[in-house]
């Protein structure tokens, strides 16, 4: 076999065989095959496509790049959750300790975000003293004992996927279904849960626009799951506008408690609900969806996800005072405010702005070499179908760098728009896939 036999065979739509996506893809990643020759075949993918059997072996391929985890020390059905990423998305900081309260075992390993906000690593990181890498033996031992530990993922897991994405961010070939699906069910087929629930997002702030390409996706990520022998559920949830009223990695942290302290806005609410139900029912601690609605609706109101969220805090190093005492959170010295123009009703909050805001803000990384300020993000206070008088608060931009979050600020301003009629509130949940 040679590289440009593969690439050409695959610039002619024809499927590849498992030996040449290997021979490609681990001669890559040992440094064999030059990136040129990977970013000719990584464009003949994103152009002719590839078939669900050639993806199959495409993330077994990768998965084994690394190492994989073995969490068959741990008692119990084990249950991980993904999301394809948004703005405001904070639910693994809900769902998780709600799941953990109704007896599921949460061994989860999170990455930090690539743009935008920060992702669940960097918003754990900004609870004080909070550590997010353990040894394996202490991470089995948290789990077992406290029945939830949530880690940052570690350069050995699919490092194949790692400098393929790398690849793909700079080529122009990151929108492939099949690429797509084998670089998220690398990790977590790699992670070592018994099933996995995702959240499969869609909007303007979401990878995938259209629910249409939403639904594909989701549907490869189940079929290559289930293929896989993980039990697998996917939720199809909008992200046309930013998920509650936080955007920002210590503000989605307070937000994250108000939820848990029975609060909270109820698109963040909804959403974290649902998918802790879904972690519940394939986790097996119920026998049908409407139980296991209950039980993670009873875990929620009674505090009992409350008090795990405080025992996954402390047994991780974090203070667990910030559940009452908010204030030990990052501050920010700066906030600028934006208000209306002119009166009428919000029509539109575009997420993908909202989340370019908060990251020039500083609630994100521009550069992967940028520091991120904890306590940089945005407070909505309106959204869709909301109604605002001129000169009513649509929002506040908070920060420590002043011309930072100035420049925030007026692009907040641009992602509203306003208009005389009341729209409908976009339905948060499109569709269930399992």
């Amino acid at each position: 076999m040679n590289a440009v036999d593969i690439i050409n065979k695959k610039r002619r739509g024809e499927a590849l065989s498992a030996e040449e996506i290997k021979f490609m893809v681990m001669g890559f990643t040992d440094g064999v095959i030059p990136d040129y020759q990977m970013s000719a075949l990584l464009m003949a993918i994103c152009l002719k496509g590839m078939t669900k059997e050639e993806t199959v072996v495409l993330t077994g391929i990768m998965r084994d790049s690394g190492e994989t985890v073995d969490l068959s020390d741990i008692r119990g059905i084990k249950v991980d959750k993904h999301s394809t990423g948004g703005v405001g998305d904070k639910t693994t900081l809900i769902v998780a300790p709600v799941a953990a309260a109704c007896g599921v075992p949460i061994a989860k390993m999170s990455g930090r975000g690539l743009g935008f906000t920060g992702g669940t690593v960097d918003k754990m990181e900004s609870i004080p003293g909070f550590v997010t890498s353990m040894e394996r033996e202490r991470f089995i031992e948290s789990v077992n004992e406290k029945g939830i530990a949530v880690i940052g993922q570690t350069g050995h897991i699919a490092p194949a996927d790692k400098k393929m994405y790398a690849l793909r961010d700079v080529t122009g070939t990151t929108e492939s279904i099949a690429l797509i699906t084998s670089s998220i069910m690398s990790k977590k087929l790699a992670a070592g849960a018994d099933a996995i629930v995702l959240d499969v997002k869609c909007g303007s702030g979401a990878f995938m626009k259209t629910y249409e390409d939403a639904r594909e996706l989701a549907t490869w990520m189940v079929d290559i799951g289930e293929s896989s022998g993980k039990n697998m559920t996917a939720v199809i949830s909008s992200m046309e506008q930013p998920l509650g009223k936080a955007v920002g990695n210590a503000m989605e942290v307070r937000e994250a408690i108000d939820v848990l302290k029975g609060g909270g806005p109820d698109d963040i609410r909804e959403i974290s609900l649902r998918l802790a139900a879904e972690m519940v029912l394939l986790g097996g601690r119920a026998d049908s969806r409407e139980a296991a609605e209950g039980m993670a609706l009873e875990a929620l109101e009674s505090g009992r996800a409350l008090e795990k969220f405080r025992e996954f805090v402390a047994n991780q190093g974090g203070d667990e005072r910030i559940t009452e005492e908010e204030d030990l959170l990052p501050q920010a010295a700066f906030a600028v405010e934006v208000r209306a123009d002119e009166a009428g009703f919000v029509t539109g909050l575009d997420a993908m702005k909202i989340g370019l805001a908060s990251q020039h803000a500083g609630a994100g990384r521009e550069k992967k070499e940028d520091e991120i300020d904890m306590a940089a993000g945005i407070l909505l206070e309106r959204k869709t179908g909301d109604e605002a008088a001129a000169g009513d608060l649509l929002c506040t931009v908070f920060g420590n760098d002043k011309t930072r979050v100035q420049a925030g600020a007026k692009e907040a301003r641009e992602a509203y728009r306003i208009g005389p009629e009341r729209p409908e509130k976009p339905e948060l949940i499109k569709e269930i896939i399992d």
